[in-house]
């Protein structure tokens, strides 16, 4: 290599390209994603010290009584070691992992995207940015799908900053809002939220907020002292599945 093109290369000219090419976007929480990394080499001979796939999402957080959006990583994985790319060559390189069981699914505002990076000593690092679709777990859908059943509709669904009891192994939760809008609970309740703990596959801890709709005069001071709302945590497993509905109707219809 010429003394010129050092120098290209170390300032990023002429640099490798990187496009990451998966199997499938459409996943769920604890599945496997793959595919393919695909290294173009630049106009110059450039070495590459690692590739690495990092998983990603945003949440809000409150700072000065305001929301704003903070990036976080939710899992991040080496898929190669040191090597030397040529000049206009092309790899690719395979990878395999397991989408973690945490991963927020992609509704209402949250999104999930795999950054793929090439670190490049001295140079402009090249990356892409690949957006997935994550569908809630089996075990998530089963409540989610039982409140949908119960006359609920989703309102919203965020990812916010945990409250440091909350707190697991990432920053914030996603937290689903429902609002009555059929059947029995509808002018019951105001709304009622869930948020998942996953533990494994098969087990995950469910917190609901149940808030109740003001009905006379002490009802309606309970709820402007915030005392209308009950909190319930739960576990539930595959076993549950069955008769998840009839579970979930116990437990609003306990605070309602």
């Amino acid at each position: 290599m010429s003394l010129f093109n050092k120098i290209f290369s170390s300032i990023g000219i002429g640099s490798a390209r990187v496009d990451t090419k998966l199997t499938t976007d459409k996943l769920k929480a604890g599945e496997q994603v793959s595919g393919v990394v695909e290294i173009i080499g630049g106009n110059t001979e450039q070495q590459i010290d690692e590739i690495y796939l990092s998983l990603v999402t945003n949440y809000l957080k409150e700072v000065n009584d305001r929301k704003v959006s903070r990036q976080v990583t939710i899992e991040k994985v080496k898929i190669v070691e040191r090597f030397t790319i040529g000049n206009n060559e092309k790899r690719e390189i395979p990878f395999s992992f397991v989408l973690p069981i945490d991963t927020p699914a992609t509704l209402g505002k949250t999104r999930v995207w795999i950054q793929t990076g090439l670190d490049i000593k001295n140079a402009v690092d090249p990356s892409d940015k690949d957006y997935i679709s994550v569908a809630p777990s089996p075990l998530a859908a089963g409540v989610l799908n039982a409140i949908y059943d119960l006359g609920f509709s989703l309102r919203k669904v965020e990812c916010e900053a945990a409250p440091y009891r909350l707190r697991k192994r990432l920053p914030f939760v996603q937290e689903f809002e429902f609002v009555p809008t059929s059947g029995e609970y509808r002018g019951r309740l105001d709304e009622v939220e869930v948020m998942f703990f996953p533990q494994s596959t098969n087990r995950m801890e469910v917190m609901m907020q149940v808030d109740r709709r003001a009905r006379g005069l002490s009802s309606f001071l309970a709820e402007a002292l915030d005392m209308d709302e009950s909190f319930v945590n739960f576990t539930i497993t595959t076993d549950d599945l069955p008769n998840i509905k009839s579970k979930i109707n116990q437990i609003i219809g306990r605070y309602s």
